[in-house]
């Protein structure tokens, strides 16, 4: 876990708390040292954290992560939705990490950042469940796509104005332009219903949209199947092309099969490439692979096994390992539950 946040961008660790208290409500809190003052059995892990970290401070003191893919996080926008969730089981956060996990997972480096934060610098932008749309935001997100940026837009986005009052337009309501799709209607599912397309056939889930089209070069992605006679055979997913931009819009929440395919899909697409480029697009199950950069573009990279067995990495380049010293080419191996810190051997 330590590693795991300082691969993604932390500069030190802290640990809460040192010693058990004796009284109070934290008696049972974690701490390195017990009511007795006697070290934990964690202590000695920290102990070798604090031993790795001493090893490869100086190299990544000048260092941090890179991404070319955000998703765009909006505390109101999940006030909303909180307030008004139309569905007992829709939820902003779980919405949220659907669009980010399969990225995760293909070691594509992707930042959280605010609704309203410039997006100069990224290739592709996920604004999940967007509800609260200003003349900002919309005017950053039409620009980034004029300019070449792949935009997904998802279920329930444009919903609103920044005073959580409908819009007086369908949604996504000033995105509707740039997306060529309107929502027609929309429904609270009480079942899953039937979703297909070119890439998956699988099911929507808890939400769904019937999206009219109403722009050339606005492609269906994925339809709906026989379910409640409003959303037979209507678009559920489109994609439309704007200069050299791309614009998804999402209207429903898709089944975890389905959404992992539409998003490496979407990636794949030259907006975000995986840290890995040297696995060859191998996806290692369970092996984390994040990025730091220096500010003179020397790379690092934080390998992390979050299983119980043994991980092999190829390399094909000469490589060192900075925690056991080891340098080489070909097969790395990393130790269950182990890290390893490498860079590429400079000729």
């Amino acid at each position: 876990m330590a590693w795991h946040a300082v691969a993604h961008g932390a500069d030190g660790i802290l640990y809460w708390q040192w010693r058990s208290a004796l009284g109070g409500q934290e008696q049972y809190h974690g701490t390195l040292v017990d009511q007795s003052g006697l070290p934990r059995l964690f202590y000695q892990e920290v102990q070798q954290i604090g031993k790795d970290f001493a090893k490869v401070s100086d190299l990544l003191a000048d260092s941090r992560p890179t991404a070319r893919a955000a998703i765009l996080f909006d505390y109101e926008s999940r006030w909303s939705i909180q307030w008004q969730p139309h569905h007992e089981d829709f939820d902003y956060v779980e919405h949220l990490l659907a669009y980010y996990r399969p990225l995760s997972l293909q070691n594509i480096p992707v930042d959280i950042i605010s609704a309203d934060e410039k997006l100069d610098g990224y290739a592709l932008i996920v604004c999940p469940s967007l509800v609260l749309l200003n003349d900002q935001r919309s005017e950053h997100l039409i620009n980034f796509v004029k300019k070449g940026g792949k935009l997904v837009l998802t279920a329930r986005c444009g919903m609103k104005d920044e005073f959580n009052a409908l819009l007086p337009a369908r949604q996504p309501g000033p995105l509707s332009e740039i997306a060529g799709v309107e929502v027609e209607e929309y429904y609270a599912l009480n079942e899953p219903i039937p979703i297909m397309g070119n890439l998956f056939t699988g099911q929507a889930v808890l939400w769904a949209e019937r999206l009219k089209t109403k722009a050339p070069y606005t492609t269906e992605i994925a339809h709906y199947g026989p379910s409640n006679g409003w959303l037979d055979n209507q678009p559920a997913v489109t994609v439309r092309a704007m200069g050299g931009g791309l614009i998804y819009y999402v209207g429903t929440v898709l089944d975890e099969r389905s959404q992992s395919i539409l998003m490496d899909r979407i990636a794949l697409m030259g907006t975000a490439k995986p840290v890995v480029t040297f696995l060859k697009g191998v996806r290692i199950p369970g092996l984390e692979v994040c990025r730091r950069v220096t500010s003179d573009k020397k790379e690092i990279y934080i390998m992390i096994n979050h299983d119980p067995v043994e991980k092999k990495v190829p390399i094909p380049w000469p490589a060192k390992e900075h925690l056991t010293g080891n340098a080489g080419t070909g097969e790395f191996r990393i130790k269950p539950y182990g890290v390893a810190v490498m860079t590429k051997l400079q000729k």
